[in-house]
């Protein structure tokens, strides 16, 4: 597993707060799915929040990039699960999905840009170029914009796991 940070294994001691499950055909026949997805996740967990609207506003943003990624580039067919987990400040969301190695190569770039020392330059790079955005502009975006901790890896199944750590609210409030 390409990790961004420390403790991103999926089988961590996070408690685990929702887990979906749905066909990757499905969920990539509508381009609203992934707002509407995110949308009610952001709900579900934000209830508890110091701030809870402004919270799920972000939430919602941020997890809407990571499932429009898998909508743009994903295996042809299979499962797709979203796993949300939480303890204090940090939220984890664990994306599974089908993933060919050509799909897995474009994650394992697109996290290596968001890694990088000049990933806000990568960014607006990306942001502003000519052709339709690929996986790596909402990775970079999340990477740049919620200082989120990417990383993928392989699942025994084949399908790719994507994980991403947030922290949106700080630990003092």
């Amino acid at each position: 597993m390409q990790a961004a940070s420390e403790g991103m294994s999926p089988n961590s001691d996070l408690p685990q707060m929702i887990h979906l499950d749905l066909d990757i055909k499905e969920f990539c026949s509508d381009w609203t799915h992934c707002d509407l997805m995110s949308g009610y996740l952001a709900r579900m967990v934000c209830h508890n929040r110091l701030d809870s609207l402004l919270f799920s506003n972000l939430y919602s943003s941020a997890l809407n990039e990571l499932l429009e990624a898998v909508y743009r580039t994903h295996g042809v067919s299979g499962k797709l699960e979203c796993v949300v987990q939480r303890r204090g400040n940090l939220d984890r969301i664990i994306l599974t999905f089908p993933a060919d190695d050509e799909t897995y190569r474009v994650y394992e770039e697109a996290i290596g840009k968001v890694n990088a020392d000049n990933a806000e330059a990568l960014y607006l790079e990306a942001l502003f170029a000519d052709q339709e955005p690929g996986a790596s502009l909402g990775l970079l975006e999340l990477g740049v914009d919620y200082d989120a901790k990417l990383a993928i890896g392989r699942c025994e199944d084949g399908r790719m796991r994507l994980t991403a750590d947030l922290a949106l609210e700080d630990e003092t409030e």
